[in-house]
């Protein structure tokens, strides 16, 4: 678009590559076209669909996704003219999450928003089936398989709903038998090591993994440092264009976040785009009302930012990989409104210094609850 370069294209593009393969995808190749709008009929031009059509009767591929979200009747005229299963990342996202879910929670959550996705777009399903064609029955079976459908869909969708809203009320109760403890919450973009962290801090074993969204369930431990102790919860990791209905039915996933004391919003310093994936999580925070936490930037994965050497720096254009990583300390050190902290987590790097920082915020919040608790310190 007109707004994006090159270099913007190519991340999204690359994040999108990792997406399917999270899916269990092996990806070929990717295609890119600049364009104003998108075309309402094929989102891409029609020069670009006959070349994606092209190669993928070539190489006998049999799925191509794109990086935006597409409308029903956009799926239904690339899908005919390319031969071939087209996917949006709306829909890639719904399917990974779909996977990962673990808890009847988390799956009703998902289906919610696969269902949602679903509704505007059953009419692209029955085009497989005749039409009837004169005055009289002008709606043919297809179109009352897709009333019928819809009618379904929407019983579902109601049906989901209300029994999310059963656990949420079961959960609003957990969490104020739990209301004593201050609560810490771990946020970031998904793939950034949280669930590494909190394995670290809490000597749980929550799965983690080198894969987008590898934790879709809240995990909430009970963490001691010194004798101090308090309520560490792990949650689901954020994405740039994350599909409107997943962030709707996660929203109460996300209350541990909305009600947390405490945020650890964890980075990985080793992305290239690191800052854009930190304003990403800053604008959610933003959507579900938990921008004005106490936060701590934890800068994560030390141990694999690529070093570069002053020469190089003087020869290299300025982005973040081509800079000293003792100068993205001390610009974020000196620009941040919260506290700092770089650390590794697989490497245990600077983990007890992350442990005094977090002692110090907490015990000031737990001096305000429990003033008579003085002799803990």
């Amino acid at each position: 678009m007109p707004d994006q370069n090159d270099q913007v294209v190519q991340e999204h593009l690359d994040e999108l590559a990792f997406l399917a393969e999270t899916a269990g995808a092996v990806v070929k190749k990717q295609f890119t076209q600049r364009i104003d709008t998108p075309n309402p009929r094929t989102f891409i031009g029609q020069g670009k669909i006959r070349e994606i059509s092209a190669y993928v009767k070539e190489h006998q591929i049999n799925l191509v996704i794109f990086d935006d979200e597409l409308s029903a009747s956009q799926l239904r005229n690339i899908e005919k003219e390319v031969g071939c299963k087209i996917l949006d990342r709306t829909n890639l996202i719904l399917d990974i999450f779909a996977r990962r879910a673990q808890t009847a929670y988390a799956k009703a959550q998902v289906e919610l928003a696969q269902y949602e996705y679903l509704l505007p777009r059953l009419v692209g399903m029955w085009t497989h089936l005749e039409r009837q064609r004169g005055g009289i029955g002008l709606r043919g079976p297809g179109e009352r398989e897709i009333e019928t459908d819809r009618r379904v869909v929407r019983d579902r969708i109601t049906r989901l709903k209300e029994e999310l809203r059963k656990i949420d009320r079961q959960m609003a109760t957990q969490r104020k038998h739990r209301e004593g403890l201050v609560r810490v919450s771990l946020v970031g973009y998904t793939n950034v090591g949280k669930s590494t962290l909190m394995n670290l801090l809490s000597k749980s074993n929550v799965f983690a993994e080198n894969k987008l969204f590898a934790t879709l369930d809240t995990t909430v431990r009970k963490v001691t440092i010194g004798n101090l102790p308090f309520l560490l919860s792990d949650t689901v990791g954020f994405i740039r264009k994350l599909p409107h209905h997943l962030v709707e039915s996660f929203k109460s996933t996300l209350d541990e976040v909305r009600e947390a004391d405490i945020l650890l919003h964890v980075v990985d310093i080793s992305h290239p785009s690191f800052e854009d994936q930190i304003n990403t999580v800053n604008q959610t925070l933003q959507e579900i009302g938990a921008a004005d936490k106490t936060t701590i930037m934890v800068f994560n994965k030390i141990d694999a930012y690529q070093h570069t050497s002053q020469e190089e720096v003087d020869l290299l254009p300025s982005t973040p990989l081509n800079r000293p990583l003792e100068d993205i300390q001390k610009s974020w050190i000196a620009k941040a409104n919260e506290p700092c902290i770089f650390i590794s987590a697989t490497q245990k790097i600077n983990i007890d210094r992350l442990k005094e920082l977090l002692y110090e915020k907490v015990k000031a919040i737990h001096i305000t609850r429990y003033p008579y608790d003085n002799f803990l310190y």
